[in-house]
């Protein structure tokens, strides 16, 4: 039960919507490999991090690095300008005058966006726990016993870096095999809902109803 994206909220248009769409699957599907690969090196290199040290430890480490190099960036053009005695002024200028503040309604439009998300999820969840749709109950049963093998296996961090990994990797393996994956997907799905069917079936009448009255 997805939501619009271009309808989403009231402040968030389609146009601007698409854009932010389109940048994360340039991104995904690596049409700019430096960017993704970037992208994909420094996702994981920070996850990694959090595997291996505490969150206060990676963000300290982080800040620090970059003070590194901004402040060895700005003793080493000083340096440059006294000797040549220019006057470039200060190397990180252009980024000091811009503006980063966050415009007020460019906050709401993303409240408004989320407060979305937030409230179909509540809905879904209510709809799931409550099994307005036994089938979909069912597979969410499914689902989260397949999970507690999961979690005995991983933690969260690890599935974090495996769902970074699969992010980055499987849309491009998708689109290069994209007919094969697909019959096996509808293979799948068909079995699926076959054996949903015929659990169903064999259900009390009066349970086999499968939205709440």
């Amino acid at each position: 039960m997805g939501v619009d994206l271009g309808t989403a909220g009231p402040g968030l248009t389609s146009t601007s919507t698409e854009e932010e769409r389109d940048k994360v699957m340039e991104l995904v599907y690596w049409r700019d490999p430096k960017k993704s690969a970037v992208a994909f090196g420094m996702s994981l290199l920070v996850l990694l991090s959090l595997a291996t040290f505490s969150v206060i430890s990676v963000v300290s480490y982080m800040l620090l690095a970059l003070l590194c190099v901004t402040i060895t960036f700005r003793v080493y053009k000083s340096v440059i300008q006294a000797v040549q005695k220019s006057g470039e002024g200060h190397p990180f200028k252009a980024l000091m005058e811009k503006d980063l503040t966050v415009q007020p309604e460019i906050f709401q439009k993303y409240v408004d966006v989320c407060l979305t998300y937030v409230n179909l999820a509540i809905n879904q969840a209510r709809q799931l726990l409550l099994v307005e749709d036994l089938v979909d109950s069912l597979k969410l049963a499914g689902f989260m016993w397949l999970l507690t093998y999961v979690g005995a296996v991983f933690n969260g961090i690890t599935i974090l870096i495996l769902t970074d990994i699969i992010f980055f990797s499987t849309p491009l393996v998708y689109e290069r095999n994209k007919t094969q994956i697909d019959q096996y997907i509808e293979l799948i799905r068909t079995r699926v809902e076959v054996t949903l069917a015929k659990l169903q079936d064999k259900l009390p009448g009066a349970v086999k109803r499968t939205k709440a009255e």
